[in-house]
C-alpha cells in the first residue's frame, strides 16, 4: 500500500515539475526621481503569464547594492496580478537616501555613475502548487544625471553590464 502511495506522490511531483511557469526579466534600472528624501530608481520587470487567467502577485522583494553595500531594499506587498497570455510589466521603485549615496561617494566620483546590482524575489500564487519565487538579478551601472539633465532632458541613463 504504501508503495502505491509513494507511486502516487511521484506521479503528481513530475507532472507539477513539467508545468509550465511564469518568467520573468528586469528590462532596464533607471533614474525615476529626485526629492528632498533621496533619490528614487526603478526596475521594470517583465512578467510573462503562460496561463489564459490571471496569477496573483503577493509580493516583490529588492536589495539594490551598490560598492558592496545594499544601498536600498524593500518589498511591496500585493502589487496585483499577471495578466493571461500576456507580458505584463511591473515597476519596482527604490528609494535610495540622500546620505546612503554619500556613503558611496568614492564610487561616484570616480566615474560620475553607480555601479549596481540588483536582486528582486517575485512571488506568485500558482494554482495547486502555491507560492512561487522567481529570483532576478542583474548588475549594471546608472549614469546620474548632470545638471543638463536635470534641467534641459536628456537619455537614458541606464548601462547593462550582463
Amino acid at each position: 500500500m504504501s508503495g502505491l502511495i509513494d507511486k502516487a506522490k511521484n506521479f503528481v511531483a513530475d507532472k507539477i515539475a513539467e508545468m509550465p511557469k511564469p518568467e520573468a526579466s528586469i528590462r532596464d534600472v533607471d533614474l525615476k526621481g529626485l526629492t528632498k528624501a533621496g533619490v528614487t530608481y526603478q526596475a521594470n520587470l517583465g512578467v510573462m503569464n503562460p496561463y489564459s487567467h490571471s496569477i496573483p502577485i503577493c509580493e516583490i522583494s529588492y536589495s539594490l547594492k551598490s560598492d558592496q553595500r545594499e544601498i536600498a531594499s524593500g518589498k511591496i506587498p500585493d502589487p496585483g496580478s499577471i495578466k493571461g497570455k500576456e507580458t505584463t510589466v511591473l515597476e519596482v521603485p527604490m528609494l535610495v537616501p540622500h546620505d546612503i549615496l554619500l556613503s558611496i561617494a568614492k564610487d561616484i566620483w570616480r566615474d560620475w555613475d553607480i555601479d549596481y546590482e540588483l536582486k528582486i524575489g517575485l512571488i506568485v500564487d500558482l494554482p495547486i502548487i502555491g507560492n512561487l519565487t522567481i529570483p532576478l538579478s542583474t548588475k549594471g551601472e546608472i549614469k546620474l544625471p548632470t545638471l543638463g539633465d536635470l534641467f534641459g532632458g536628456g537619455g537614458s541613463n541606464v548601462e547593462n553590464k550582463e
